[in-house]
C-alpha cells in the first residue's frame, strides 16, 4: 500500500475514535510530515482523501479543521459493508440469518425490476437480520451468483460477505448501482423486523454489485427503519 494511504487511514481511524474531535484542526502539515518521517507531499496526498471522504475541511490560513462524523449514519456512495460500518463506528450489533440456501429461483415471485439474475442462474439466497440495541432494525436480503461466489457458508453469512470474497476468494468489489426508496412495510418486515406499531414505511435501497472485472455476483435488497438511519453522503462543489 502506499505510504501516504496508511497515513490516511491511520488519520481515519483517530478521528473516528475521538481522538482528533470534530471542529478541532489537524496537526499543521510539517509536524504530519515529521510525526510519520515523510515528505509534505506525502502529508498532503493523505490530506487530500480526508477532504474527499468528508473527514476535513481546508480553510487558508487555518489549516485543516475536523468535520463533524456523527453515528448512525449509512453513506449513500461508496462500497462499505455492514460489519465495516458498524466496526468503525464502534456500533454494538448483532446478526441473525434466518435465511441461507442454495438453488435456483424460479419459483420465487417477481422480483424487483433491478433484480439481475433469471431462472438459470444458481444463486446463494441469504436474509440477515441486523440488531442494534436489542431492536432489528435492517433486514438484509442477498442473492449471490454462486459460480463466481463458490462455497459460502451460513458463518461467512454472519461475520462478512465481503471479507470472504476479498480475503478468501482473492476478488476484487469494483462498483455497485444503488436506487433508495421509501416503501409501505411488508408482512415480511412485520415478521422479521422490529417495528413501532406508528411505522408504516421502511427505507429500502437495492443495489446491484459488480466485480472490478465488471461481473455482477450480487443483488441486494437492504431494508432500514426509517426512523434509526440518515443516509447521508459528502458532496465537494467542483466549479467548472
Amino acid at each position: 500500500m502506499n505510504r501516504y494511504k496508511e497515513i490516511f487511514q491511520e488519520l481515519e481511524d483517530k478521528i473516528k475514535t475521538g481522538e482528533f474531535a470534530s471542529g478541532e484542526k489537524l496537526p499543521s502539515e510539517n509536524k504530519l510530515a515529521q510525526e510519520y518521517s515523510v515528505s509534505r507531499e506525502t502529508i498532503r496526498k493523505a490530506l487530500v482523501l480526508l477532504a474527499e471522504q468528508g473527514y476535513i475541511q481546508k480553510q487558508q490560513g487555518k489549516g485543516s479543521i475536523i468535520l463533524d462524523i456523527p453515528t448512525y449514519d449509512f453513506p449513500v456512495s461508496g462500497l462499505t459493508s455492514y460489519h465495516e460500518l458498524t466496526k468503525t463506528q464502534h456500533l454494538p450489533s448483532i446478526t441473525k440469518v434466518p435465511v441461507f440456501h442454495k438453488g435456483r429461483i424460479c419459483n420465487e415471485k417477481e422480483h424487483h425490476r433491478l433484480f439481475p439474475f433469471n431462472e438459470t442462474n444458481e444463486l446463494y439466497t441469504i436474509i440477515r437480520q441486523r440488531e442494534l440495541s436489542g431492536e432489528v432494525v435492517i433486514i438484509d436480503k442477498d442473492y449471490l451468483d454462486a459460480e463466481i461466489i463458490p462455497d459460502l457458508t451460513k458463518d461467512h453469512a454472519s461475520t462478512s460477505l465481503y471479507q470472504y470474497i476479498e480475503d478468501s476468494l482473492k476478488l476484487e468489489i469494483g462498483y455497485a448501482k444503488k436506487e433508495i426508496t421509501v416503501e409501505p412495510i411488508t408482512s415480511e418486515d412485520q415478521e422479521l423486523m422490529s417495528l413501532r406499531p406508528t411505522d408504516s414505511c421502511v427505507v429500502v435501497v437495492r443495489s446491484q454489485v459488480f466485480l472490478q472485472d465488471t461481473r455482477l455476483f450480487q443483488y441486494t435488497e437492504s431494508r432500514h427503519r426509517i426512523d434509526k438511519f440518515k443516509f447521508v453522503e459528502f458532496a465537494r462543489r467542483n466549479k467548472k
